[in-house]
């Protein structure tokens, strides 16, 4: 099970570990987005931070119907006890979860300010 919170802001927060230079394993938040159809999406700086092998360019669709060129990434993360090899969208925003990372998991969000995130496998439950 992933157990995060929802900020200041009602965003349902989670933890996403990711291996970075020499297996060192990086956290930072993640963002739930059940609006992105991807995995992780991650700012280029974090990008540089983590030397992320570059997979292609993408094409995406925005929420106001605008279409976004973005660079594709493959980064290693630690998802709920499993090393999973994904592809990471490069975004100018703060760190995204998309729902293909949350695929085959049931979701249960308290909204309000520091409720609890909950996220667990299916298979599990």
């Amino acid at each position: 099970m992933i157990i995060g919170s929802v900020n200041s802001n009602l965003e349902a927060i989670i933890p996403i570990s990711i291996y970075g230079l020499n297996n060192q394993i990086y956290t930072i938040d993640g963002i739930l987005d059940t609006g992105f159809d991807g995995w992780l999406s991650l700012s280029p700086d974090l990008v540089t931070q983590l030397n992320l092998t570059w997979k292609r360019q993408g094409r995406a669709i925005l929420a106001d119907g605008s279409e976004s060129i973005f660079n594709s990434y493959e980064a290693v993360i630690l998802w709920d006890g499993v090393r999973l090899t994904i592809p990471i969208d490069e975004a100018n925003s703060e760190p995204l979860v998309g729902i293909s990372l949350m695929s085959n998991y049931q979701l249960i969000i308290q909204i309000f300010p520091e409720g609890k995130v909950e996220l667990q496998n299916i298979n599990t439950i």
